[in-house]
């Protein structure tokens, strides 16, 4: 230790640390920020993205590096047995890890059937083998089914329950189209035929998906789930479909013209208007069933729901001209903030595909991957954020989520609407990625050439704390708590902490506060 000029002291025990920091924010800068923005240019210059394509690059980057780790994650969660006591109104820990299940096994057969057009590398059905068992059985697995049993006793599986029924169709649909595999084809026969029984004998064509609780959007992707079986169970539901229309039809439907978020079953009446994330879901079902009324209800949904506001354009999450609705937080929507529905914009992605609009997919898809946040492994930060909320319950759901959203494609036949341009907000995220990632390696470099100054209270204390922090992130982040890592290890990157001296000296140099 010495004195310098001005009354300052000086220690270089802890300069290891200030140099590993450095090095570490460096690396941290090319990896979340850097890269990211390189891979974001390169996704965005895939013409898949703009019209009809194929299934864009990304979709491929992002399948190969989610599969193992879905595959461990479900392998995980059904050998802990944790399904069986759950929150029953938990709905990130209850719902979350069937439907993120069910969203991988529908992109893996999306996938799988690109692939048979256009063979080029290992099929998906073979490299995701594993993954695809893994979810077959965890939403075939009765611990999984703890928390619909409790709401509807022991005949949950022939009693409403429209959206979980609907889900384990959908996903045994997409099972034995990808394996071949017929294990679970009792099971999905029984429930196609008994939900689409229920469906028709019901007042209205409605059920609950929970007691008290009616979405006729779920009810909408239960008709296409059972009319998708057919193709596995050699059937003919088209007569069952017909009539299912008369749920989206004349007084039930709102003002808008659209599907109503919530309604009563038995009398028919929708029980408040559509929404973002309701019409996006409907749509991306819509033009296989009904290809007239899915054009009508697309222009209505634009006409009612398109915005352009603060450089972003995409869907509200409730009519334009509905007062206080441009700010809100929702279970299902998000952080509505301007009026934005995040959920309704991504799945927005979706529904603009399979109508075909890819003038309106186009800048979705842009804003949508740019705050996806790719990262050099393949993955995407992004969803893994938002999916932190559930912990180790579902933390995978938003990739595989956007994974299925952007590996829908253009139903046969309807007409192809190329055009678009990307919003200003995504030259914001260039600028974040980018410019961000820039300045902290200017920083970085700065600060490694400066000398190490100051005095350093507790050196050995601060040390033991700062490899305790970073061990705690790192358990953090492989622990799915993204959010969580990431706030123990900035505090972590700003050390050593020194002294603050009354006389002037040299400041400590690690990361500028």
């Amino acid at each position: 230790m010495e004195t310098k000029a001005g009354g300052g002291r000086t220690d270089g025990r802890l300069d290891w640390m200030r140099r590993i920091n450095l090095a570490g924010v460096a690396v941290l800068a090319l990896w979340f920020l850097l890269l990211p923005g390189l891979w974001l240019a390169r996704d965005l210059a895939d013409p898949a993205l703009r019209g009809p394509g194929g299934i864009p690059r990304v979709a491929w980057r992002v399948h190969k590096s989610l599969t193992p780790r879905y595959e461990a994650w479900a392998r995980n969660r059904l050998a802990s047995g944790v399904a069986a006591h759950l929150n029953l109104y938990d709905v990130p820990s209850t719902e979350w890890p069937m439907f993120g299940s069910v969203f991988y096994l529908a992109a893996t057969e999306a996938l799988q059937e690109e692939w048979e057009r256009h063979p080029q590398g290992p099929a998906p059905r073979d490299y995701a083998r594993g993954a695809v068992e893994a979810c077959a059985d965890l939403i075939t697995d009765p611990v999984h089914h703890t928390w619909v049993r409790q709401h509807w006793g022991d005949g949950y599986l022939h009693r409403e329950n429209v959206f979980f029924r609907a889900m384990l169709i959908q996903g045994l649909t997409s099972y034995e189209r990808l394996t071949g595999d017929r294990r679970h084809r009792a099971l999905l026969a029984d429930q196609a035929e008994t939900l689409a029984a229920d469906l028709a004998a019901s007042p209205h064509g409605w059920l609950h998906d929970y007691p008290a609780e009616c979405y006729p959007i779920d009810v909408f992707a239960a008709v296409w789930s059972i009319r998708r079986a057919d193709s596995v169970l050699g059937t003919d539901r088209s007569a069952f479909v017909t009539q299912a229309l008369r749920a989206f039809s004349g007084p039930m439907l709102d003002s808008c013209g659209l599907p109503p978020y919530i309604g009563d079953p038995a009398s028919g009446v929708p029980g408040g208007p559509s929404r973002g994330i309701g019409n996006s879901y409907v749509l991306i079902y819509a033009p296989e069933l009904y290809p007239d009324v899915a054009r009508q209800w697309y222009d209505a949904y634009v006409q009612n729901f398109w915005q352009n506001r603060i450089g972003a354009a995409g869907f509200r999450e409730y009519p334009k001209g509905m007062p206080g609705h441009d700010w809100l937080m929702d279970q299902d929507s998000g952080p509505v903030m301007w009026g934005f529905s995040p959920s309704g914009n991504a799945f927005g992605v979706a529904a603009a595909r399979a109508n075909g609009r890819f003038d309106h997919a186009w800048p979705l898809s842009g804003q949508v991957l740019a705050a996806a946040w790719p990262l050099p492994d393949g993955g995407w930060l992004g969803p893994r954020i938002l999916s932190s909320v559930s912990g180790q319950h579902a933390p995978l759901l938003g990739e595989a989520n956007l994974l299925f959203l952007l590996t829908r494609q253009p139903a046969a036949g309807v007409p192809l609407v190329t055009g678009g341009s990307l919003p200003p907000i995504v030259w914001g995220f260039f600028a974040f990625y980018l410019g961000l990632g820039g300045l902290l390696l200017f920083i970085v470099l700065r600060c490694w050439r400066r000398p190490f100054c100051g005095a350093v209270p507790l050196p050995r204390f601060q040390a033991f704390l700062w490899l305790g922090m970073l061990a705690l992130a790192a358990g953090l982040w492989f622990s799915g708590l993204t959010l969580f890592a990431v706030a123990v290890l900035f505090p972590a990157l700003c050390m050593p902490c020194t002294a603050r001296h009354s006389g002037k000296a040299p400041s400590a140099c690690t990361l500028p506060s």
